[in-house]
């Protein structure tokens, strides 16, 4: 009876409950009065055709078996007037107490309790005394991704979803979650957004700007990070009240063109800790080719440390007697003189002259394919869209209208001599199939690619791709280092710089007792401790309490250390 009562209560203080009430109401005293001029009309004919006299309960006791079409038979008439006057009442009883009415009670009345109890189970607050959460204005790709990573941090973040059957969805999938419309200020009053770290503006870019007004209006300080779809709304949404703006397609064009190899032997730069540099040097065509780590003495000859091997996504640690291949992608660690020094040697060694290869002219290949020309690189570009290839011939050596599956059309593109290729299509499937189809035609093609879902990653890995990058990870990545004050780090799908306190179970222990490597796949950096930054490590150094160890690493990996060795202090 509480259970009834507090679901009526809650319905009765709904806001559509004026409105089905109403309608439910109407359509009731509507029966009720066809009911009551049924019975006069039972009257009506009994005495002056059928010469019967009967009670009134006795006329309103027939009517209503004849409309329910229970017709126990016991009052009938004799007449065909009488007949025809039950035929009418049963016909209309049918129609409005079996159809009508069900439909109504149930539309108006039992639908919305319901949706009421839905609504009961979904929060429409977050826990009193919240504070330091991240709040997520829709439950996307990047907040899906962004979600995982926040939980795999202890970091509490929460969903504000305005659909009930969503909201539903995401509670019982453990999602945190609340309910409430994104341009009520109300809303993010109850998810307590005046002691929240930031929240994610992920909606549409028209949708954004109204959120943004809405949450500066009641919380003028609180850091709002917004995801732009196209670039002409950055500065909108920025004006609206936006601290960042993220217009992650264009950065995902850039940060695929990054990936390639064009012209000579370069290193690229990915991310930054400190002062020092975290770069990428391709080791195709150059005469690392076939060398061990220890034969290369990057160190030695440039002062950079080889923190990780990346070969088709997979990070490898580093071990002196690793050999490396022309699919090998070194990762290295320096100052700004050290990779510049690398560079002005390996720069002699030419990888291929030849154009990039993009298929798919997209938001995302349109970036990679400006990026690109900005650097001088030629490019060639596939796609089957006559107006995206109007737009990419102003930035393109050349543009070839049709489907990337044709081998003429490939090969007249230039996939037999291209030194890459960027895959920017939006479909997985398509990526995948041309990552293998272009893998069979060029061996030594490097093979560059945007994915959706993170289960196709190793598929797509195992199909021919060298280096993929997602929308999810971009942005999730972007996210949490502009949380935590810190450069963003694109190192590859999947893998992140961890920034760890020492645990005191690894304080006072040399990297080689520690074990991290062997236990758990994270690649040991670089070590901070105090100012000075340590970086030319080796299995002998000695981890100090208090300090900052630097790794690299996925989730995963990260899961594993605080397993065995506990969560930092």
């Amino acid at each position: 009876m509480k259970f009834v009562g507090s679901q009526l209560a809650y319905y009765l203080n709904d806001k559509n409950f004026k409105r089905n009430s109403k309608i439910l109401l109407k359509y009731v005293a509507l029966l009720g009065t066809v009911i009551l001029i049924y019975t006069i009309l039972f009257h009506i004919i009994m005495i002056n055709v059928e010469n019967q006299d009967h009670s009134w309960v006795t006329g309103f006791y027939w009517t209503l078996t004849v409309m329910s079409t229970l017709g126990f038979g016991d009052i009938t008439f004799e007449s065909d007037i009488g007949r025809i006057f039950s035929i009418l009442v049963l016909l209309s009883g049918i129609l409005m107490l079996l159809i009508v009415l069900p439909f109504a009670f149930i539309r108006h009345f039992y639908i919305p309790l319901l949706e009421s109890q839905n609504k009961k189970k979904v929060p429409r607050h977050v826990p009193p005394g919240t504070k330091d959460h991240i709040l997520l204005c829709a439950f996307d790709v990047v907040a899906r991704d962004l979600a995982e990573r926040l939980s795999q941090e202890n970091t509490t973040y929460y969903v504000i979803e305005h659909e009930l059957s969503k909201a539903l969805e995401y509670h019982e999938n453990n999602v945190h979650v609340i309910i409430g419309e994104l341009d009520d200020k109300e809303t993010f009053v109850r998810a307590n957004i005046n002691d929240a770290k930031l929240v994610v503006v992920n909606r549409n870019d028209f949708i954004n700007t109204k959120i943004i007004l809405t949450i500066r209006e009641i919380a003028p300080s609180i850091p709002i990070v917004a995801i732009a779809t196209d670039d002409e709304s950055v500065d909108v949404q920025e004006l609206s009240g936006a601290d960042h703006v993220l217009p992650l397609k264009r950065w995902l064009g850039e940060q695929l063109a990054n990936r390639v190899n064009a012209r000579h032997a370069k290193s690229q730069p990915i991310g930054q800790y400190e002062d020092l540099f975290i770069a990428e040097l391709p080791v195709l065509n150059t005469p690392l080719v076939s060398k061990t780590i220890k034969e290369a003495a990057m160190r030695q000859k440039f002062g950079v440390s080889i923190v990780a091997i990346n070969e088709r996504g997979r990070m490898k640690p580093v071990r002196s007697d690793a050999k490396l291949t022309f699919e090998s992608v070194l990762v290295i660690m320096g100052n700004k003189d050290q990779l510049e020094s690398i560079d002005e040697l390996y720069q002699d060694y030419n990888i291929n002259p030849n154009p990039v290869l993009i298929i798919g002219g997209g938001r995302v290949g349109l970036a990679a394919a400006a990026s690109l020309h900005k650097n001088n690189i030629l490019v060639n570009l596939i796609d089957k869209d006559p107006e995206i290839c109007e737009k990419a011939s102003r930035i393109c050596n050349k543009v070839f209208a049709g489907r990337a599956s044709d081998y003429d059309l490939l090969t007249k593109a230039g996939v037999l001599e291209a030194p890459s290729i960027l895959l920017t299509t939006n479909d997985d499937t398509m990526n995948i199939f041309l990552a293998s189809y272009c893998r069979q035609l060029n061996k030594e093609l490097r093979i560059v690619s945007r994915i959706t879902e993170a289960r196709n990653i190793d598929l797509i890995h195992r199909a021919g791709a060298n280096f993929v990058l997602s929308y999810a990870s971009l942005g999730s990545e972007a996210v949490l280092s502009i949380s935590k004050g810190q450069e963003l780090n694109v190192l590859g799908e999947g893998i992140t710089l961890f920034r760890i306190t020492v645990p005191p179970r690894l304080a006072g222990k040399t990297l080689a007792e520690s074990g991290i490597g062997a236990k758990t796949g994270l690649s040991v950096i670089a070590i901070k401790n105090k100012s000075e930054i340590v970086t030319l490590l080796s299995a002998d150094t000695v981890i100090p309490e208090g300090a900052e160890i630097v790794m690299l690493g996925n989730i995963e990996m990260r899961h594993a250390f605080n397993e065995i060795y506990g969560e930092s202090i």
